[in-house]
């Protein structure tokens, strides 16, 4: 069986065990059902989600950071009377491979405040950002591909 979907099932388990299918709860059953299959992970064979499972929560919390960092510095933007925005569009070069990654990466992008992904080429390799805050477009490029796409690569290996 696979071990995400016997993850799912203890959860949920615990969650009828407590008898309350509430989000608090399956994320809880979720986490003790995790650290009971990591102790129990010699009976699994050789698997990554283990390993793959603190990438994805890796990219989660990189996302919330980013978030939060962008949401203030385009309020205190909003907010200042002196504007110190530059918006611009940016070409990146893709690592990402497969469409799901460019795809993520693409949405998450997208979902910061300050960005928005406009379109990726013909041949997948380069994506089209618009930014807010240009200042330097290859601190920008950098920042998104050492960031968002490493972690988003790192969680869809």
């Amino acid at each position: 069986m696979n071990v995400f979907a016997l993850n799912t099932i203890l959860a949920f388990g615990w969650a009828a065990l407590v008898g309350q299918f509430t989000l608090a709860s399956l994320l809880i059953g979720f986490g003790v059902s995790y650290f009971t299959l990591w102790v129990a992970r010699p009976l699994f064979g050789d698997t990554t989600y283990f390993e793959r499972v603190w990438r994805v929560l890796r990219l989660a919390v990189l996302f919330v950071y980013e978030l939060v960092i962008s949401s203030l510095r385009v309020v205190w933007d909003v907010i200042t009377p002196s504007h110190l925005s530059r918006p611009g569009i940016i070409a990146m070069p893709l690592d990402a491979k497969g469409e799901g990654e460019i795809l993520l990466v693409a949405s998450l992008i997208s979902l910061t405040p300050g960005s928005l992904s406009l379109d990726v080429s013909a041949d997948r390799k380069t994506l089209y950002v618009h930014a807010m805050f240009v200042d330097d477009p290859e601190a920008v490029r950098q920042g998104l591909k050492q960031g968002m796409e490493r972690r988003v690569i790192e969680a869809m290996e």
